[in-house]
């Protein structure tokens, strides 16, 4: 049980940080300096766990291991924070744009595994889909 547990606490922890930290940067930053300085945090704590991780595997050999996903996903997050920065500068309020775009996110997923990846697509779900819609237009009138 918390094997299924203690990674949606993680994702829940830091993406509510997360939101806090996209919501405090200040307007008058840049946001790509923002977000280089967030990048190189990142980047520096990563690598540090991947050494203290890696347990005398090859560096080089790890590296080897990624594919085109770990590419892609670096050029996707920084679209993921950029939109999220932009979103409370134009305006978007905490309690609303998460909500809205994880509920959008949602419904886009069970299309896409659906289609992509033979994923069923249950009664429940589709409900799920009309109701999510539903608490979006509630959500944002």
């Amino acid at each position: 049980m918390w094997e299924l547990t203690y990674p949606i606490l993680i994702i829940v922890l830091s993406n509510t940080v997360y939101n806090i930290c996209a919501k405090s940067t200040p307007a008058g930053i840049n946001s790509f300096a923002s977000l280089t300085i967030t990048y190189l945090v990142a980047a520096g704590l990563s690598f540090t766990m991947f050494l203290i991780s890696a347990k005398g595997k090859g560096i080089a050999a790890e590296f080897g291991k990624a594919n085109w996903s770990s590419f892609v996903l670096g050029i996707v997050i920084i679209g993921l924070e950029l939109g999220y920065i932009l979103a409370y500068r134009n305006g978007w309020k905490m309690n609303t744009v998460s909500v809205t775009a994880n509920i959008a996110l949602a419904v886009i997923l069970i299309v896409i595994a659906f289609i992509f990846y033979k994923e069923t697509m249950t009664v429940k779900q589709v409900l799920g889909i009309i109701l999510c819609s539903g608490g979006l237009v509630l959500i944002n009138i």
